[in-house]
């Protein structure tokens, strides 16, 4: 096995706790395999003391591009408004410039109010990423070329991995490890923990979160409706994707869940709609061209029959306040 090299980011004003409990997650991961999979090392814009948030100081060994990191983990950091987010990004200028000349081979993973940092760098452009809900409708509004998934309270890709909350650390690592490891050796993990969202939504989309789904088959359905444009979503496409006969999949997704397999993947997309609606102020005309609706009168009928509210409704009944 190849060792995998974690940079462990810290810069002035971090909460580096969620760092040094994923340092340990992995430190466990290795002693549980009996070999040194994983690697961390506590890296910064340049090597020596970081001040971080609440008065705690601790030491960089390395400058964030002085060594070959596999990946680099962003935490978060103290803000309550977009304000205080942008001007952190503002005090950290030289750090993003540092971010945006790591190699490509090198990922980035960030959390919490971190991956603000991960999209002022430029390294999510192109990709599917999620963040805390009620910095929802800033990063939409400034960083257009990111897929965000709001919807979403982690997303681990390739190249990039983002989580919600200050917790966020905790699905990374898991996904991390269930990835270079197995599924068991983080099976205890049975819930997120991340920062609480708002709870009233419709009936219609109660126990519907991909980490609610009680198979391996309705946790890899779930996850292609979402990464689909709605306009594409069939029966066939769906069967192909998941290497099986509509046939099939027709019976397996009817005997555990009692619904019909297209009813269920329409109301997974409209799941997503009801997100947007409540935690952003985006218009429903962006909504529906983020998701492929094949039109917005398509997308409000289809809301329509299943909560018996238009979006406009929705968003008014459940929006956050």
């Amino acid at each position: 096995m190849t060792t995998l090299r974690i940079g462990l980011l810290l810069f002035p004003g971090c909460m580096p706790a969620g760092l040094l409990a994923f340092a340990d997650m992995l430190h466990a991961a290795n002693r549980r395999i009996g070999h040194a999979l994983f690697e961390t090392h506590l890296v910064a814009e340049r090597s020596g003391p970081v001040d971080c948030a609440h008065g705690l100081q601790l030491t960089a060994s390395y400058g964030v591009s002085e060594m070959a990191l596999d990946a680099v983990l962003i935490p978060g950091f103290w803000a309550e408004s977009p304000q205080q987010v942008e001007s952190s990004l503002e005090g950290n200028a030289s750090l993003l410039a540092g971010l945006a000349r790591l190699g490509k081979r090198c990922r980035v993973w960030s959390y919490c109010t971190g991956v603000c940092l991960a999209a002022a760098s430029g390294r999510l452009d192109g990709q599917p990423a999620t963040a805390t809900w009620w910095l929802a409708d800033a990063l939409l509004q400034r960083y257009p070329r990111v897929r965000w998934q709001y919807e979403q309270n982690c997303v681990f890709t390739e190249h990039t991995g983002t989580a919600s909350g200050v917790n966020g650390y905790l699905p990374l690592a898991q996904a991390l490890i269930e990835r270079h490891v197995n599924a068991t050796a983080f099976e205890d993990l049975n819930r997120l923990m991340v920062l609480p969202r708002p709870t009233r939504s419709h009936g219609a989309f109660k126990t519907l979160s991909l980490i609610e789904q009680p198979s391996q088959l309705l946790r890899r359905l779930h996850a292609l409706v979402q990464e689909m444009p709605a306009e594409r979503i069939t029966i066939q496409a769906l069967a192909h994707e998941l290497g099986m006969s509509e046939r099939t999949l027709a019976r397996k997704v009817s005997d555990e869940t009692g619904t019909a397999v297209a009813s269920y993947a329409r109301r997974i997309k409209l799941s997503q709609v009801s997100e947007r609606l409540t935690l952003t102020s985006a218009p429903l005309k962006t909504i529906s061209g983020e998701l492929g609706f094949s039109s917005d009168s398509n997308l409000r009928r289809m809301s329509k029959e299943l909560t018996g509210l238009t979006p406009a409704q929705y968003r008014q009944r459940f929006g956050r306040v």
